[in-house]
């Protein structure tokens, strides 16, 4: 039994909850959790925290962003009832798909707003770095006029450039401009205007309101909405820096979650943070539950998880395969159009896809059907978090998967009453024997290679 420590659950998954006090040998934390009328989380702590070591469950699945309230506030609410330490735990993290890394609607990095300064014939640009001079040559004279000069050539340049250049866009915002008149600009219309409007003073009013008053809005109203330059593309919000902040500034202390899916995640916190792998329940569920394993053959859907696909493959001596997935927009809407390529022979074998998260499950069944087309005699799904929103149930028992096997690190009850071919791992024992290796001050590296 461990003494001195208090494991709080969310409302998100109970189940879990229970199996980890379990393991524990210690009752659940005495919390209130409900809402108001309005909507609004409430949290209530029933029992001392003061001086415990307090661990709070939590995960993503469902209703996400009432789950994340609820475990910022409660950890609020520990840290204010003086607990010595605060952990969150997040088997499933929030917001872990939304990188930090900005993407347009097509998948492909933000490139840099283009100008005359950047175009492959310019010579130079603010980033361009002084060349070492060769031994034979003379080191050039510098700037002449100093770095206000620079900057006046390189706007008299940008100008010139735009005119002289037919392809530029901005050509005819240069070519025919012409200075406004004093009486045609904003500032002399609104100075008019009050002319008139002190003119009239005398004059009568109609319901407290002057009839000028009108064309001064109508003049207002004139006023042109932004026009972005050529080259401007919207930035994504940076959801994982604020997540990682709002779990800092709440109060948490310690952080830990599992199968990140983005690894930098990790760098976005001030505070430590432990990612468990499934890897190791995956491993072992394909040494005892698949037969003649050895002749099956491990495939990664995408290519962001080959690297998560070869180390069960090269744990277990197996073959790897891996599916090129590449993303082109259509010519008639913006929608994706994936189209699918298998590296590697699968014909007579049984193909297990492995990946960290299955969402809508889309990507896992189109695999599936090309494997199957490949020839592949039987195919496993094995994922370590089964979200499985929307219609991806139905469309996994309508797929080519054979079985799909997740962990319950969000819950699974309502999906395997649905879905025959579904298949849950339990992950509360790791969860478990982590907080008690970290409650003692134990290393918890032997949980990578839990079998």
């Amino acid at each position: 039994m461990v003494r001195n420590i208090v494991v709080l659950g969310g409302s998100s998954h109970p189940q879990l909850n229970a199996t980890i006090c379990d393991h524990l040998q210690i009752p659940i934390g005495n919390v209130l959790l409900s809402k108001f009328s309005v909507g609004e989380t409430r949290v209530e702590i029933k029992e001392s925290v003061r001086g415990k070591d307090v661990y709070i469950l939590q995960s993503s699945g469902g209703s996400v962003n009432d789950h994340l309230v609820e475990l910022l506030i409660a950890i609020s609410a520990c840290k204010t009832a003086s607990a010595r330490k605060v952990t969150a735990i997040l088997p499933l993290f929030p917001y872990s798909r939304q990188s930090d890394i900005p993407y347009n609607k097509t998948g492909a990095p933000l490139s840099r707003a283009s100008n005359c300064y950047n175009k492959p014939d310019f010579p130079y640009s603010f980033e361009s770095k002084p060349q070492t001079p060769h031994p034979d040559h003379l080191p050039s004279a510098g700037l002449t006029n100093g770095v206000n000069g620079l900057h006046k050539g390189l706007e008299k340049l940008q100008v010139d450039d735009a005119i002289s250049d037919p392809h530029n866009s901005q050509n005819g915002r240069y070519s025919n401009y012409k200075p406004p008149k004093r009486s045609d600009t904003l500032d002399s219309q609104i100075s008019n205007t009050s002319t008139r409007l002190r003119n009239a003073s005398s004059s009568t009013m109609v319901n407290g309101n002057s009839p000028h008053d009108e064309n001064l809005i109508a003049t207002s109203s004139k006023d042109s909405p932004f026009q972005p330059r050529p080259g401007y593309k919207q930035w994504v919000a940076q959801a994982g820096t604020l997540v990682a902040d709002l779990l800092t500034c709440a109060g948490a202390d310690h952080v830990m979650t599992m199968d990140l899916h983005d690894p930098q995640y990790q760098g976005f916190f001030d505070i430590p943070v432990d990612n468990l792998y499934g890897r190791p329940l995956l491993k072992k569920y394909i040494r005892n539950e698949i037969p003649n394993y050895q002749q099956a053959i491990i495939v990664s859907p995408d290519a962001g998880g080959a690297k998560r696909a070869t180390a069960i493959a090269d744990g277990l001596g197996m073959p790897f395969a891996l599916i090129h997935k590449e993303r082109r927009p259509t010519k008639i809407t913006d929608r994706q159009n994936a189209s699918m390529m298998l590296v590697g022979d699968v014909a007579g074998r049984t193909a297990i896809l492995v990946d960290d998260l299955a969402d809508t499950s889309n990507t896992i069944t189109r695999a599936a059907k090309l494997l199957k087309k490949q020839g592949a005699t039987m195919v496993y799904a094995l994922l370590t978090h089964g979200v499985l929103s929307g219609d991806a149930i139905d469309r996994i028992n309508a797929s080519a998967l054979d079985k799909v096997v997740v962990t319950n690190s969000v819950p699974q009850e309502e999906h395997k009453k649905r879905c025959p071919k579904l298949e849950v791992l339990e992950v509360g024992h790791i969860f478990a024997e982590a907080i008690r290796r970290v409650h003692h001050g134990e290393s918890i590296s032997v949980l990578f290679q839990y079998d």
